[in-house]
């Protein structure tokens, strides 16, 4: 019997809340990779920004030094001179190599905290922030033309040999930027044991080489390269960071510090073995930077963050600002408001004092900075700095489910959701009258609040087949309850 391929409809390639991902080999190929990079050379031509360049880097996923290549040898065909890491390094890296030379963009071949199966394509703009949707519909719309046609590049030895690729290593000048904002030499004195753990991503070393050559005692796990994570996702939340959370409530260390699998997410746990969650953390910074800092510039949180961030507002003096999900929102608004502080629930955090992306290594070297400083005001160990914490900005319970479907089952799951979440919107939760219905002005999901200020929101994700069900509560037993609520309407149950 004959079997009569069929030829393959171009893969239709959508940007999300933080790049395109996909995986590999299905539709994550060398040739959909040619194709975003044919996207980002035809808008630096048309910004009449080829001079300047295009930053590339990627991290320690399955062949993402490959696929950087490809993407590299398309820009070079159409003159664009390229910047080329010299190794996997952590994503915000790139944002920081287009800062400080001036870059039209940058590229970085990463799929993020996603499963290990994928890759993904980022793109920065010339301010070093994720690439908004004004800059992505440019893109968007050039790879939505150049489907099933050749895309012209010129191999990267040859372009390489003529003086078109030059090789960069970030970590120099990152110390160097990083000491503008960040006193290491006090940090490196500090008498106390701390655990990292960068789940084998490119961030591995960095923590470790910053803090060296003091008094600090620095452990680190899972430093090698390790495409597959160890079969976890490599973001660092529970349960994929249990081991690390089991090691340090073996005792003897005063603190952990963690990295997702490109390191521009953060975390933390406590001495106690304690997950200290992404909405504390996020809590926490600007705790560190409007009272230990003295800072009362704008801040700016994504609709899924901590609600601690208006009551700190409030207490402060500090405007805070609301985004749709995703750093392509949240940096571009750091901008435009001249805002201190940014980040979102997934684990990201970007400074207006360094750069309006996130970065997990500077993010840690705050919160390491931070419990230190409470250290030294009576409040330690890092367990009742936090409960000092609360005490100020209140209590936050918060729970997170990622609902996973089938692929080819998610577009009507999200047409349903979309409709029934408008029309039959929950009454009631945790026991509560529901008092506001927000639907997201990007069209993915809908927040639902309570009374207490307890809020669900439901969200079907932008570079995922999954449905993310998130709370935030004044209470376990709410949050319980909330998260309950929104998994069954997800589930239909």
């Amino acid at each position: 019997m004959t079997i009569i391929a069929e030829i393959p409809t171009p893969t239709r390639i959508v940007f999300g809340t933080d790049g395109w991902r996909a995986r590999v080999a299905d539709d994550f190929t060398f040739e959909n990779v040619r194709r975003c990079a044919d996207g980002v050379a035809r808008y630096v031509l048309g910004e009449g920004a080829r001079a300047r360049g295009v930053v590339v880097a990627y991290d320690r996923r399955f062949a993402s030094e490959h696929f950087a290549a490809a993407a590299s040898e398309v820009l070079l065909a159409h003159d664009i001179p390229v910047v080329f890491a010299s190794q996997a390094v952590p994503t915000q890296m790139s944002s920081f190599e287009v800062v400080q030379r001036g870059s039209a963009a940058g590229i970085v071949i990463t799929a993020s905290h996603n499963p290990w199966t994928d890759n993904g394509f980022k793109v920065k703009a010339p301010t070093g922030s994720a690439a908004g949707p004004e800059i992505l519909a440019v893109i968007e719309a050039t790879i939505a033309g150049n489907g099933g046609t050749a895309i012209p590049r010129r191999p990267f030895a040859d372009a390489e040999a003529a003086g078109l690729v030059e090789r960069f290593d970030p970590y120099p000048g990152y110390e160097r930027f990083v000491r503008r904002t960040v006193d290491l030499d006090a940090l490196r004195a500090a008498d106390i044991d701390v655990f990292v753990d960068p789940m084998y991503g490119p961030g591995a070393g960095w923590m470790t080489r910053l803090l060296a050559g003091g008094r600090i005692r620095v452990t680190e796990i899972h430093r090698e390269r390790n495409p597959y994570f160890g079969g976890v996702n490599p973001e660092p939340i529970r349960p994929h960071i249990d081991e690390a959370l089991g090691l340090i409530a073996g005792g003897g260390f005063d603190l952990g510090l963690l990295l997702d699998g490109d390191a521009d997410r953060a975390g933390a746990v406590d001495e106690r073995g304690t997950f200290i969650h992404q909405l504390q953390v996020y809590g926490l910074l600007m705790y560190y930077l409007v009272e230990h800092r003295g800072l009362r510039q704008p801040v700016v949180k994504s609709v899924n963050e901590t609600s601690m961030a208006e009551r700190l507002g409030a207490h402060y003096g500090v405007a805070v600002h609301e985004t749709p999900v995703g750093f392509k929102y949240v940096g571009p608004k750091m901008i435009e408001t001249g805002a201190m502080f940014g980040g979102e629930e997934s684990g990201g955090y970007g400074f207006g004092m360094h750069l309006p992306e996130r970065d997990g290594i500077y993010a840690d070297l705050l919160l390491l900075d931070l419990f230190l400083r409470e250290k030294a005001a009576g409040r330690w160990p890092v367990s009742r700095a936090i409960e000092h914490f609360h005490q100020l900005a209140g209590p936050s319970f918060y729970q997170r489910v990622d609902v996973h479907v089938d692929r080819a089952a998610y577009p009507a799951l999200k047409e349903r959701l979309f409709v029934e979440l408008q029309e039959h919107a929950p009454p009631e939760l945790a026991g509560q009258p529901v008092t506001e219905t927000i639907a997201l002005s990007t069209n993915d999901g809908f927040k639902f609040i309570i009374g207490d200020g307890s809020w669900l929101l439901v969200r079907w994700s932008g570079t995922e087949p999954l449905v993310r069900v998130y709370t935030e509560a004044t209470s376990q037993a709410a949050a319980d309850a909330c998260i309950a609520a929104g998994e069954a309407l997800v589930r239909a149950t």
